[in-house]
């Protein structure tokens, strides 16, 4: 079974997350639990994490099915050790806010280089924060965002991936969110039948299917192999529909969120209804 919904905004408090899931429809949800644009942010107080189990609740979402994603700001692999543990000590304290809100994972994008390091060396960094970040928490997994490779940002080879993976010494705490448009704009095609065969045979063998944790459903304004990160409204983008009728027909995507983040809100309810209506009924 799917669970499709959006990345929903928490403005006002993050239980009104919850609430804007119901709204359009969502059987799943994406949010940030602070200001993703900001360092700093006010603890959780109890009133607020009272009423956050109080809509949850009514949602009847479950905590698998929602994928939190931590501060933009956030570089794992900077170059430079201050900012870099700057980065650590943010990302371990989003970790936090998702551990008292109950939530089992945190989607976060790797790291950039910024040409001032080796790739090879900032994927070290980036595993070495992860592996720091899960000595010094619980429970919650760290789940690596798929790239687009637009700039100095790593994560858009499935290489990566499985390079950063393979030096997390508790790998029970690591999972990857494949974002479609980033998949697709670094290259990996999914447009027909063959293509997204062989790109998830690909993915299967380098990164191991059992390490996908959740997909943001988006198409791509630009081409294939471009490395330009826009999303695009579904079937209006360079992917097309065809692509996301394989996702929603493929079994191995079944209880994981399928979070949109397409480019017009105002549509989500009907892109979630138009998603699930293309599950192939037996």
């Amino acid at each position: 079974m799917k669970f499709v919904g959006a990345h929903v905004s928490a403005s006002g408090g993050v239980f009104n997350a919850p609430i804007n899931a119901v709204a359009i429809g969502a059987k799943a949800f994406a949010l940030f639990t602070k200001n993703q644009r900001q360092w700093s942010a006010k603890e959780l107080d109890t009133k607020t994490i009272d009423k956050w189990f109080e809509e949850l609740e009514k949602s009847q979402i479950q905590v698998k099915h929602i994928l939190p994603h931590d501060s933009y700001l956030i570089n794992l692999g900077h170059p430079e050790a201050e900012a870099r543990e700057k980065s650590l000590q943010s990302f371990i304290g989003e970790i936090q806010r998702c551990e008292t809100l109950g939530l089992d994972r945190l989607n976060f994008h790797p790291g950039s280089h910024l040409r001032k390091i080796t790739e090879e060396a900032c994927l070290d960094n980036i595993a070495s924060s992860l592996n720091f970040a899960i000595d010094a928490t619980q429970n919650v997994k760290m789940v690596i965002e798929n790239t687009a490779g637009q700039g100095s940002n790593l994560g858009y080879k499935f290489e990566h991936l499985a390079y950063i993976i393979d030096k997390i010494e508790d790998k029970s705490r690591v999972g990857v969110c494949i974002d479609t448009c980033h998949m697709f704009t670094a290259g990996y095609d999914i447009r027909t039948r063959e293509a997204y065969d062989n790109t998830w045979k690909e993915f299967d063998q380098i990164v191991g299917r059992k390490y996908l944790m959740g997909m943001h459903l988006n198409d791509s304004k630009p081409d294939l192999g471009s490395k330009v990160d826009r999303h695009d409204s579904l079937g209006v983008g360079k992917i097309g529909w065809d692509a996301f009728g394989f996702i929603m027909s493929d079994e191995r995507m079944d209880d994981i969120p399928l979070i949109l983040e397409t480019i017009d809100e105002t549509i989500w309810a009907q892109e979630i209804e138009a998603l699930y209506n293309l599950v192939k009924k037996p």
